[in-house]
């Protein structure tokens, strides 16, 4: 089984470093002193406190490391789009691209049913590249829940969490589901294969969609902002508008609205990765998160005033600082 990890940043590192550990046949796409770092010298994986160096595979050129069993895409959403011509040379016949990525997941309405079958989203896949370029058909589900960082070029920090959960479109246990499990499994990695991703997914986006902007605007940490009791109501208000838009695609949450919130409190001082994002002058992932909340309103004829209103201001942050187009 040949695995590749496309974005070895902090989240694919630590994958891919798993995977190595294992014996597993991965290799990483990265760039920068990051992949100069990781040649140079292996990948350094900084977990629990102990420092393991692992030899990697690792290039920026997909066309040297050829075809793939699976392509693992773990960039920021808006970085996908515009690298699907260059992830060409990994895609063969057979091979499934794992999509890792935040927000709602450009695939969302292939083999959901129903009337909405087939919708594509612009805010997600613009000019629908990683439909076009990558086929539905090829996409296995993935909701990321470790963090990490990387402290250093060829230097990943594991934090927290080692759960990948897996799932296909049309919910079925399929057999390349299920072997990609049992490689992450060996890895030491938690990878269950859900029979309703999409249920996850909104969960997770239930923070990403209110804390992640809000912190953005306001610079403050998710236990500030989940406590006070203007931005929490702020970030309630978008929930809301944003759980009415999943039951109407037939999502069951687990949890309230209170509860999901006081998760984000209990994480404490925390950055969330739009402020890291502003913070470091990188470009921000306002759309994945956020914009396609609001065109999921538009495609369901629900009313979305409160993320409305968030969108635009973080938007316009976002512009001011040269880190949104």
């Amino acid at each position: 089984m040949k695995i590749c990890v496309f974005g070895a940043g902090a989240i694919g590192g630590y994958m891919g470093a798993k995977l190595a550990q294992a014996g597993a046949d991965v290799s990483l796409v990265a760039r920068g002193p990051h992949l100069k770092a990781m040649r140079e010298n292996g990948l350094k994986l900084i977990e629990e406190g102990e420092e393991t160096v692992v030899d990697v595979t690792a290039s920026e050129d997909p066309a040297e490391l050829g075809p793939q069993d699976y392509v693992i895409v773990t960039l920021k959403a808006h970085s996908v789009p515009p690298v699907v011509p260059k992830m060409q040379p990994l895609i063969g016949e057979h091979t499934t691209i794992v999509s890792g990525v935040n927000g709602v997941p450009w695939w969302y309405f292939h083999k959901i049913g129903g009337d909405l079958e087939g919708t594509r989203l612009e805010s997600v896949d613009p000019g629908n590249a990683q439909w076009d370029g990558f086929g539905p058909d090829r996409v296995l589900g993935c909701v990321v829940y470790p963090a990490a960082e990387v402290i250093e070029p060829g230097v990943v920090k594991h934090i927290e969490g080692n759960r990948f959960s897996l799932g296909e479109p049309d919910g079925s246990k399929s057999d390349r589901a299920t072997a990609l499990s049992k490689a992450l499994g060996a890895a030491g990695l938690k990878a269950p294969v859900r029979p309703k991703l999409r249920d996850e997914i909104w969960v997770k986006l239930w923070g990403n969609l209110s804390f992640n902007p809000i912190s953005a605007l306001t610079h403050a940490t998710l236990d500030v902002l989940c406590t006070d009791p203007g931005t929490r109501e702020v970030a309630r208000s978008m929930m809301l508008e944003a759980q009415e838009i999943a039951e109407k695609l037939g999502v069951k949450f687990p949890i309230d609205v209170d509860r999901r919130i006081q998760g984000g409190a209990d994480v404490g001082v925390h950055r969330t990765s739009m402020l890291q994002d502003l913070d470091q002058g990188r470009p921000m992932e306002i759309d994945a998160l956020v914009g396609s909340v609001q065109e999921l309103g538009r495609v369901t004829d629900t009313p979305t005033s409160t993320i409305d209103t968030v969108l635009a201001l973080v938007q316009l942050r976002a512009r001011v600082a040269g880190l949104y187009a």
